[in-house]
């Protein structure tokens, strides 16, 4: 029997009674339609890295969408003039990372920022992704999707999807609060993805739009270069930091065809030179050592965006960005890592020292399952490190990963 531990990169979580991979749109529409009949809970499923679920048998239906396509419509119809957008339509079950190297060798700028983000296509504009200076809300052209409520098919606009800092109204219609589930359509959003189509640019070069990044490329923020440049910066950035997913997983049958082989080897020998250059020979089996700080859900909290006052109650050199509140007035957005980190909650953190999970030994944002964690140990340490921030600075860390079953309230 399949298990959330078998299928989510926390590798946590209790025996799924009913396990579905549709092949097509139709049997998705019909499995998500089914589980809605019978009244069954409804977990629909990506690549598992934005889940946490209890150790407790789940008794309803987890979907995860085999339909894996990335096409170019404009191929068969191509813009004209000097218009260089390039469409770029991706089933909902396609690996974003898959998704992410397929427009770079095509040679088209917009994703390449979000490199290495584990999940899939579909998930990626549930959460609105983001990293090194790029959302995928600004590629985004539409996104096709099955309305639980309505039952029928739609085709949402931005405008539609009111994307936002880790937020979209598909995400919205599972909560009532944030990190509070709402009474219907949680875990599963009421809009189920089919599909996205992309508005990319044809162009060999993308601009550098992160600091951090620009360092690792050696040039300045805004500069030029080229997308294959910036791909291979960010998941060196991201491996640096523990912050990549471990392409061992893809190796176990339950995740076996879910991403193209091709990357999955590169990833393989990516994940071989950094545990080489660590002095980390190859195992047994003649692939990388996992990582353990790779057995995470990447970053667990999302960084708080505050009202002016309560930011000027942090400590000076708390990190401050401008940022919108949900009511569309002005904010404060600072860092969730920095917070846990001068909360104490330090690189390694534990809640005891035989406790088998921790924060990564690379970064204070993920919390990591350090071999043979169950949902409780994560949810554990989850509010601890909640509490200390809690504590320390009256701000209340929500988390970032779907939580069924564990962290059901904010109050650590």
């Amino acid at each position: 029997m399949t298990s959330f531990a078998d299928i989510t990169t926390m590798g946590v979580g209790g025996p799924i009674a009913h396990f579905i991979e549709p092949t097509t749109r139709v049997g998705l529409i019909e499995a998500v339609e089914d589980a809605d009949s019978k009244g069954l809970p409804l977990v629909v499923i990506g690549g598992g890295s934005n889940l946490l679920v209890s150790d407790e048998p789940f008794g309803g239906v987890v979907v995860r969408d085999a339909r894996r396509q990335i096409t170019v419509p404009d191929e068969a119809a191509p813009v004209e003039g000097s218009d260089r957008t390039v469409h770029i339509n991706a089933e909902a079950g396609a690996n974003w990372d898959d998704f992410v190297a397929f427009t770079v060798q095509l040679g088209l700028e917009g994703v390449e920022g979000l490199s290495g983000i584990p999940g899939t296509v579909g998930a990626s504009v549930v959460q609105n992704i983001g990293a090194y200076g790029q959302e995928v809300a600004t590629s985004v052209e539409s996104v096709e999707v099955w309305d639980r409520e309505t039952k029928t098919t739609r085709d949402l606009t931005p405008a539609d999807l009111r994307f936002g800092y880790r937020y979209s109204a598909l995400k919205a219609s599972m909560y009532a609060a944030p990190a509070r589930p709402a009474d219907r359509f949680f875990p599963t959003p009421r809009y189920v993805v089919l599909s996205v189509t992309f508005a990319l640019t044809h162009s060999a070069e993308g601009t550098v739009g992160y600091e951090q990044l620009a360092k690792a490329l050696g040039v300045e923020v805004g500069d030029r270069m080229a997308t294959a440049d910036i791909r291979e910066a960010v998941l060196k950035v991201r491996a640096a930091k523990g912050m990549l997913e471990d392409p061992t997983r893809y190796t176990s049958p339950a995740m076996a065809g879910t991403k193209r082989e091709a990357n999955i080897l590169a990833d393989l020998r990516r994940l071989a030179s950094v545990n080489e250059s660590a002095g980390i020979a190859l195992g047994d089996d003649g692939l990388p050592v996992p990582d353990r700080n790779r057995h995470s859900c990447g970053s667990f909290f999302m960084n708080p965006i505050l009202t002016a006052d309560e930011a000027s109650a942090l400590p000076e050199d708390a990190p401050r960005f401008p940022a919108t509140l949900p009511d569309g007035t002005s904010g404060v957005k600072t860092s969730a890592a920095w917070l846990i980190d001068h909360a104490g909650c330090h690189k390694g953190y534990r809640v005891a020292d035989d406790a088998s999970a921790s924060l990564s030994t690379q970064h204070t944002l993920a919390l990591t399952n350090r071999g043979e964690a169950t949902a409780t140990d994560v949810e554990a340490l989850a509010r601890a490190v909640q509490r200390a921030v809690k504590d320390h600075f009256g701000v209340t860390l929500v988390p970032e990963p779907v939580c069924v079953g564990v962290l059901s309230d904010l109050d650590a």
